[in-house]
């Protein structure tokens, strides 16, 4: 049996009953991954393509023993399983699962780039992960996150209380 990884994921919605698809997610990644920590949930401004509803986004700190492109099958899975389908690239989705980190590993496929590719230009994504691990360095990157955030647009972005009250 393999060692378990440390592993930093992803989860955004922006369709539907975005806080429910959060929490069904979460269920549903539970199945394979233990959940260490998870960061407060974010309204956020849609990145890429702005014509659309605002998004929810989350950050988990997990391990699994699943092999990279293996817990990539199984976000994918998660993903279809709740009802996402693929359309245009960054629009509206029910769920959207990133696997951000994979414990120090680095991994460039076709289908699979760890450390997330984009993730150091996301303030929707660094907020999330700052809150859970501020000083994570992502590798091949010289600065903490903390630091990598301050040189980001934050505007937009609200944390959300567990009873979906709007917290600033």
């Amino acid at each position: 049996m393999r060692n378990p990884t440390i592993v930093y994921l992803a989860l955004g919605s922006n369709l539907g009953q975005r806080q429910k698809n959060l929490s069904r997610a979460l269920r549903n990644i539970a199945t394979e991954l233990d959940i260490l920590k998870y960061s407060s949930i974010y309204e956020t401004p849609p990145w890429g393509v702005t014509e659309q509803p605002r998004f929810l986004n989350q950050v988990i700190q997990g391990t699994t023993v699943l092999p990279p492109h293996a817990l990539l099958d199984f976000l994918k899975k998660i993903e279809r399983k709740m009802g996402r389908v693929e359309t245009v690239r960054f629009g509206p989705r029910v769920i959207d699962l990133d696997i951000l980190l994979y414990g120090e590993r680095l991994v460039n496929t076709p289908r699979l780039q760890i450390p997330h590719p984009r993730m150091h230009e996301r303030p929707f994504v660094l907020v999330p992960l700052v809150e859970i691990e501020p000083t994570l360095v992502i590798p091949g990157q010289q600065q903490t996150i903390t630091d990598l955030l301050r040189g980001l647009d934050q505007n937009g972005i609200t944390r959300i209380d567990l009873q979906g009250e709007l917290n600033g």
